[in-house]
């Protein structure tokens, strides 16, 4: 919901209405409101938003930005490590 809240405040700012961020993006009137209110939404529907609040760049930060997680590992480098033991053993 935060991110929604977020997103109406942005359009209030550019004094915008819901049916002008709606007819501008594609998005119906209703699944913005909703959005506005519960938070759900499509994610197409977000980006289109997102373009019209001109605030689409921020969700290239999210692809592209691996400082906050190291080192990138792919898929196959991950399950050839070995796997750390869970128990002990009994002597």
């Amino acid at each position: 919901m935060e991110i929604a809240g977020r997103f109406k405040a942005r359009r209030l700012a550019m004094n915008l209405t819901q049916e002008g961020v709606a007819a501008r993006s594609g998005v119906s009137w209703s699944s913005l409101k909703r959005f506005e209110r519960t938070g759900l939404i499509a994610l197409d529907s977000l980006l289109r938003v997102a373009l019209v609040l001109n605030c689409l760049s921020d969700f290239e930060k999210l692809a592209n930005d691996n400082s906050s997680m190291g080192s990138a590992k792919s898929l196959d480098d991950i399950l050839s490590e070995p796997r750390a033991r869970k128990k002990g053993r009994i002597k």
